[in-house]
């Protein structure tokens, strides 16, 4: 499946885009900084390679009408990062499994892995394409996260009109100092 939106095209993955996200976990990581640093990256090539693989294996033949959680972002010819969804609580913490009788709401969020690419307006075009893939497939209400220090996210939520709806004041430390925990929501 391919969705095609200003500059951006959003397309299902290929086998060619896991060396990409093998670089992207092992050797230029640069853009982990931003996503959540307070996270680090702590695997080697064979692992990385080895789970990107298994991962390409089970989303290759996904019919086109299968509603997907996650897209490649391709941008002039080349794969940059990807877009991707996921389930949150009543409280805004991510779940991995939503159980019965559960509330869940689905948050989006995005990866630019290629610094050259950071600050043309591509991230908010991609995230934007996916957001209207979300609500044209039955979402009503979207939420991202990210944290204070993460100024081009913020920047970028608010421009496609996501809302701050919880903050959680010093949660997130980077390099010794206090930043806020965001949740942004959006609706149809």
């Amino acid at each position: 499946m391919q969705i095609t939106y200003e500059t951006i095209i959003l397309r299902d993955m290929t086998a060619s885009d896991i060396e990409d996200y093998v670089r992207w976990f092992t050797t230029e990581t640069l853009w982990a900084n931003t996503d959540a640093p307070w996270e680090p990256i702590d695997t080697d090539i064979e692992t990385e390679r080895t789970a990107w693989n298994r991962y390409y294996q089970s989303v290759k033949t996904l019919p086109d009408d299968t509603r997907r959680w996650k897209f490649e972002i391709e941008w002039n010819g080349r794969h940059i990062g990807w877009v991707s969804s996921y389930p949150i609580d009543q409280h805004y913490r991510g779940v991995n499994q939503v159980k019965e009788g559960q509330t869940a709401r689905l948050a989006v969020g995005i990866d630019i892995c290629e610094p050259d690419v950071w600050g043309h307006g591509v991230g908010t075009s991609a995230l934007n394409a996916f957001i209207r893939y979300c609500f044209e497939n039955g979402v009503t209400e979207l939420y991202t996260q990210t944290w204070s220090g993460n100024t081009r996210m913020v920047r970028c939520a608010e421009k496609l009109g996501f809302v701050e709806c919880n903050r959680n004041v010093g949660s997130r430390e980077v390099d010794g100092q206090q930043y806020d925990g965001l949740t942004f929501r959006l609706t149809k």
